[in-house]
């Protein structure tokens, strides 16, 4: 079979290169000239752990293609995805123009019945919108080739997102023809064949269940937070009380870990999608306005606890940050706590330091000079009156406290994941503060 992806940012280039690693004769489409120059040269623009070498493999087998131009490419192939970007508006909303776009380009380049296929997080209703493009297109070429549209979100997690294509837990595929059905059956027999649950649905229905996992992990993330911070008040400990809770085979272990707020391409934009798809049908989302805020106002909670023991004034003072990017195995810094760590601290008057395995680079090109940074972690903490660890890479989980602490000026130690039992840290003279605990 062969297939077309539009877009080879994270989804795009994961999802074409693992469909290719099963056998599928894949073209990437991406109209960035530098991305696609630098993919033919063997250069992979993004960070995900084993991605560079299956795209090497991959290319050199015959099955993975980049091209910038959709049309060299659409008569020979039976599936077109998109999975082009649908960055948040002023408003919240998902803005569709690139994927409308897509839908522009497919009508206006179809000669025989294809299925577009939107891999990209969409709200709901988005597929009618696309139709009526495709159909737009087609009629200014006064054609009646076939076509249908069809859902097939992804529920890929940054750093593991080559196992999670390959061994999903599920694949969710929305269609509203049987010609589309068994079109995606054929594209997703050799997960059938492994037994993964495969699941059709209608395309509304599809559009939403992406919104709606995304959601109900926030708020699974804002709550297991919000428990966190009364722990503080009250004496408890959010450790022992995320144990008690996890046990409950109704609420299971997984995202109650409390930290200092969630980032990344995926939960912000998403919840501020459906925020809005509710506003734009007369309906407010309390639970998740209230998941938002919550998440808001984590992402300041370092700060406020540095400024609680140092005062709002900040000159002279220097702040050593472990940790960039939103989540550890990637170098994905959108939305990440510590680009709000970072503008609070520099405003306040504060000297900042950073490290992080392999977000660096990007910092750069978000912040630029205003921090420094150090070539590893305990560099990042010489004379400084603070650290704080604020993205939980396997690196920074035993560290030597010892050499932490003769490297400070300070002592305050700040852990915005809770990597770390407070006695490690007893006999070292440096102040450990966590979330949730007293």
């Amino acid at each position: 079979m062969n297939i077309a992806i539009v877009g080879t940012g994270y989804v795009g280039l994961v999802s074409g290169t693992c469909f290719a690693e099963m056998g599928v004769d894949v073209t990437c489409v991406d109209v960035d000239k530098n991305k696609i120059a630098a993919l033919l040269a063997g250069e992979v623009p993004i960070y995900e752990p084993g991605l560079d070498q299956m795209v090497k493999t991959n290319v050199e087998a015959g099955r993975l293609h980049f091209t910038t131009d959709l049309t060299q490419c659409i008569d020979n192939v039976d599936i077109v995805f998109s999975a082009v970007g649908t960055p948040p508006d002023e408003d919240g909303s998902a803005d569709l123009q690139y994927v409308l776009e897509v839908a522009r380009t497919f009508g206006r380049s179809i000669n025989k019945y294809t299925l577009l296929v939107t891999k990209s997080t969409v709200p709901v209703g988005t597929a009618e919108k696309v139709k009526a493009a495709i159909q737009e297109e087609l009629d200014k070429r006064n054609s009646n080739v076939e076509f249908d549209v069809a859902s097939n979100p992804e529920f890929l997690k940054e750093g593991a997102a080559i196992k999670d294509f390959l061994s999903p837990d599920r694949v969710v595929i929305g269609v509203e023809s049987e010609r589309a059905r068994e079109l995606m059956e054929k594209l997703y027999r050799p997960f059938v064949l492994n037994n993964y649950r495969i699941i059709f649905m209608d395309i509304p229905s599809a559009e939403m269940t992406k919104y709606a996992a995304n959601a109900m992990l926030a708020t699974r993330i804002s709550f297991m937070n919000d428990i966190a911070n009364l722990c503080e008040l009250v004496g408890a400990n959010v450790n022992m009380v995320r144990r008690g809770i996890g046990s409950d085979a109704r609420i299971g272990t997984k995202f109650l870990y409390p930290g200092c707020g969630y980032g990344g391409s995926c939960f912000p934009k998403d919840v501020k999608a459906l925020i809005r798809t509710g506003r734009e049908h007369g309906y407010e989302m309390r639970v998740i306005n209230a998941v938002e805020e919550v998440n808001e106002a984590q992402k300041s909670l370092l700060f406020n606890k540095l400024t609680a023991e140092l005062g709002p004034d900040l000159k002279g003072r220097r702040i050593a940050l472990w940790g960039l990017a939103f989540k550890p195995e990637t170098d994905d810094m959108r939305e990440a706590t510590s680009l709000v760590l970072i503008d609070r601290l520099t405003n306040a008057g504060a000297e900042v330091v950073v490290y992080d395995p392999v977000a660096m680079d990007e910092c750069r090109r978000r912040v630029g000079d205003r921090v420094k940074y150090a070539s590893d972690m305990y560099e990042a903490a010489v004379d400084a009156d603070a650290l704080m660890i604020v993205t939980e890479w396997k690196q920074f989980r035993i560290p030597s406290w010892r050499v932490v602490a003769r490297a400070m000026r300070g002592n305050l130690v700040f852990d915005g994941r809770n990597l770390y039992d407070p006695a490690d840290l007893s006999d070292t003279g440096l102040v450990y503060s966590a979330i949730g605990l007293k």
